[in-house]
């Protein structure tokens, strides 16, 4: 069923919020894949200043996407944003979006399985699919929320410094059912990169804090879902193929810095002083961690002298948070 304007979206249908930046091929993959769905998708993308052929691509490709151009690079949150009060603006009926990253596929009948399982559970407020990598495997894709052993093995990942049985356990923020991948299950916050909602959530609990630039803004915004007494799920049933990190890479050291920004200002809302103490604790070591690799990889060749200094004023920035 091809793409359909979102002017005509009735209540029952999905509106799609995308936020890309210099994706083309891959977003005319993920583009393709939801004109294949079965449930009629109206969507809007928010280009963030591409400077490849994007917007020319779904012009002449896919002319029912609305494409917003807002002349500058707005982030995450203020771009998904943007896609979402565009949609209602233009369906005042929609009642369901899918916040949707640029370089995922959507899997034949995924959407449909999403669809079905918010309408059948009126208290769930959240529904994510199970992530899978291009090669097929299992992407983790939904976590517990943050904390400081979560910190400690995000800086000493295990199975590189701390003992790898750490890396798929509870204590590492990871669900022992996705693994299984069959029922249905309770999480507290899905990855950002394919969250069906409700537009009445939307409308209570608020859109994504846009004080968040990258990364994070999904999590804290679950916190929220989940304090207003909304649940988030996974349904397996529901597949869609992410590739990941296809805008961020283009900008690995500035990302670095944005990530554990948007950490800090996550752990500084939600965290107790505990918590905080410990989190800033386990950064700070982690750091020290960060510059030695970084050192060592130079020394090796395996670094440039241009790149390692560029990651040692990140790490230098990141110990004043």
């Amino acid at each position: 069923m091809p793409l359909t304007a979102i002017q005509s979206l009735e209540a029952q249908h999905i509106g799609v919020a995308i936020v890309s930046y210099n994706t083309a091929d891959l977003l005319r993959a993920c583009l393709q894949s939801l004109a294949d769905c079965t449930v009629d998708v109206g969507v809007v993308v928010v280009d963030n200043g591409s400077t490849d052929e994007s917007v020319a691509m779904m012009a002449r490709e896919f002319p029912l996407v609305t494409v917003l151009v807002p002349g500058e690079n707005l982030g995450f949150a203020r771009g998904t944003n943007l896609a979402m009060r565009r949609l209602l603006a233009d369906a005042p009926a929609l009642q369901y979006v899918l916040m949707l990253n640029p370089d995922t596929v959507v899997h034949a009948g995924a959407l449909e399985e999403l669809l079905a399982f918010v309408v059948a559970h009126p208290r769930v407020g959240v529904v994510s699919p199970r992530l899978v990598n291009p090669d097929g495997s299992l992407q983790r894709g939904v976590f517990r929320f943050p904390t400081p052993l979560m910190t400690l093995f995000d800086l000493f990942p295990p199975g590189e410094v701390l003992p790898g049985r750490f890396y798929d356990s509870w204590w590492h923020g990871r669900y022992p059912q996705e693994a299984a991948g069959a029922a249905p299950f309770a999480v507290d916050h899905p990855l950002g990169a394919a969250m069906l909602t409700r537009v009445s959530l939307l409308q209570t609990v608020g859109m994504l804090d846009e004080d968040y630039f990258m990364y994070v803004e999904e999590v804290d915004w679950c916190m929220r879902v989940r304090r207003a007494g909304w649940a988030i799920w996974q349904q397996p049933a529901a597949v869609i193929t992410h590739v990941g990190g296809a805008s961020s890479r283009q900008f690995r050291a500035a990302m670095t810095l944005a990530l554990w920004r948007s950490r800090m200002r996550y752990w500084q809302r939600w965290a107790t002083a505990r918590e905080l103490w410990w989190h800033r604790f386990f950064l700070r070591m982690g750091l020290w961690r960060m510059r030695f690799v970084a050192t060592t990889a130079r020394r090796r060749g395996v670094l440039s002298a241009a790149h390692e200094a560029e990651l040692q004023a990140v790490y230098r920035t990141l110990s004043m948070l």
